[in-house]
């Protein structure tokens, strides 16, 4: 059976009780939907009887390899638009409050007060704009404890604040060997 011809109910009954192997080869998800609804179009779909329905949704399945549900779940949509399309899936995100500028501003803040608590540079951020009027600071000044840091803990903040501090020697020997001074 080719995939150009319009096979009949006959056709797709005797397709489906042989055990032919199918050859269905499309480039992506957006071929093979684009073949079940043509399939679905060529059979007239919505006008069919309920055993029709059910060679037809065997025959896709077939040829498509798809599962059951996935065929269920493209003839639902092609019987509400007449369309088989893929849906495009957009993962959602929050909308960025604070931008690399205010990330970098609060590095430089940091790195001029030697990073401190969280309180203390919420101050510090906060009278920047009121006390001395610095509008790139109008964003930081209402930030939250726990949002600086989580800006601090972004991958942003710390490309741009690098800090390496030296390990200490130990003051005691440990495996020193000596007489006990009680």
């Amino acid at each position: 059976m080719h995939e150009n011809e319009n096979p009949s109910l006959e056709q797709i009954r005797a397709f489906l009780e042989s055990s032919q192997e199918v050859q269905f080869q499309a480039e992506g998800r957006a071929d093979i939907y684009a073949w079940v609804g043509r399939a679905l179009k060529q059979q007239d779909y919505a006008k069919l009887s309920r055993a029709a329905k059910g060679l037809v949704r065997g025959y896709v399945k077939k040829m498509t390899g798809l599962s059951l549900a996935q065929v269920t779940r493209l003839i639902g949509q092609y019987a509400k638009t007449q369309l088989v399309t893929p849906t495009v899936y957009r993962r959602h995100r929050f909308r960025r409050r604070y931008t690399l500028a205010d990330v970098a501003l609060l590095v430089a803040v940091d790195q001029a007060h030697g990073r401190l608590n969280g309180p203390a540079t919420r101050a510090i951020l906060t009278r920047e704009y009121k006390v001395f009027g610095n509008p790139e600071y109008e964003r930081l000044a209402r930030i939250s404890v726990g949002q600086l840091y989580n800006l601090r803990n972004s991958a942003g903040y710390r490309r741009q604040r690098i800090e390496y501090t030296a390990t200490r020697p130990t003051p005691v020997s440990i495996g020193e060997r000596r007489r006990p001074d009680p």
